[in-house]
């Protein structure tokens, strides 16, 4: 049986979009050291998801940009992603699991599992993959958007983003449906 895990990044952020990862493991080739991506360091994310890019079967990225979030809301663009995740998989899945409660609209028997990322390898593997993707989006935002100090906080509302977007005001890129920026537009 072919099993996919699903998981999404970047629901709590202010800025930039919600990125989702769906990865099929090879059992021929363990992966040690699965986990939530939050419970690992930068580094051992990082070789984790080269390592999960080179040995898993089939590994994909999708995402839903800060205007999608806006218009559809993030819940609704969270699982927009994961679909576009799971519509560009390479091999198609018997099963799909997916980190949380709700389940994308997709073609595939599946079922949620909350708090995946820590029980299911394949969740746990789509977790990093999602997290070093949406890190490296921060990366590049923060070289248009310097001022906003990006790599620090990675979008999320800390004290530091949000003393930003009182001294800068809101990007392009902000979430301007969010309480913290959309209060800061009038």
């Amino acid at each position: 049986m072919t099993i996919a895990g699903i998981d999404e990044v970047g629901r709590g952020c202010l800025i930039g979009p919600v990125v989702a990862a769906a990865v099929v493991l090879d059992a021929q080739h363990p992966i040690i050291g699965l986990m939530d991506s939050k419970k690992l360091s930068e580094k051992k994310r990082r070789t984790l998801a080269e390592q999960i890019k080179s040995d898993a079967i089939a590994w994909s990225i999708g995402r839903a940009e800060a205007s999608e979030i806006d218009r559809i809301n993030i819940l609704q663009a969270s699982l927009l992603a994961m679909k576009r995740a799971y519509l560009q998989l390479s091999v198609k899945a018997d099963q799909v699991l997916v980190d949380g409660k709700h389940f994308p609209d997709i073609d595939c028997r599946g079922e949620c599992v909350i708090q995946g990322d820590q029980k299911i390898i394949e969740i746990s593997a789509a977790s990093i993959l999602a997290k070093v993707a949406r890190d490296d989006e921060m990366e590049t935002l923060d070289r248009f958007y310097p001022g906003y100090e990006l790599l620090r906080h990675k979008g999320y509302p800390t004290r530091l983003h949000l003393q930003k977007l009182d001294e800068l005001g809101v990007s392009e890129q902000h979430r301007k449906s969010f309480s913290p920026v959309k209060k800061r537009l009038s």
